[in-house]
């Protein structure tokens, strides 16, 4: 009988379906598609749970650094959204005020650039890619 099975080790927990052979071995179906490596990565740490080893870090959750630019760049879209200049918002974020007249050479201003850019292609779509962290692809 196929089935959903959950495999729970400490704060892991492992999602399969399973088609259960008739005596054979049990083994891992993994299609050569677009998600291959996310498959293989998972079938690997199923593998380490089965031989009772940790199962190692999980590929998709995100970095702290990574977590801390998505609330950078939410919070420049708030700020800019509500008319805030750019310099305004770079001195909020980042408690360093800079004169409208250093602005434009200042490396804060070079910072927000990419972080708005970073934060508008979000916007765009680009928040469809966090479901596929950290792998890439169309």
């Amino acid at each position: 009988m196929a089935g959903e099975v959950l495999i729970e080790q400490g704060e892991t927990i492992l999602r399969l379906y399973v088609l259960p052979p008739a005596g054979a071995q049990v083994g891992v179906f993994l299609p050569l598609d677009a998600l291959f490596e996310v498959r293989v990565q998972a079938a690997v740490r199923l593998w380490r749970v089965l031989n009772g080893r940790p199962p190692g870090r999980d590929p998709a959750c995100l970095s702290s650094d990574r977590i801390s630019r998505l609330i950078l760049a939410l919070r420049t879209l708030d700020g800019l959204d509500s008319g805030v200049s750019q310099r305004e918002v770079a001195g909020a974020l980042f408690g360093q005020k800079v004169s409208t007249r250093d602005w434009l050479s200042h490396d804060l201003h070079f910072r927000m650039k990419r972080l708005v850019r970073f934060a508008r292609a979000l916007t765009d779509g680009g928040y469809r890619r966090l479901l596929r962290h950290p792998f890439r692809g169309a």
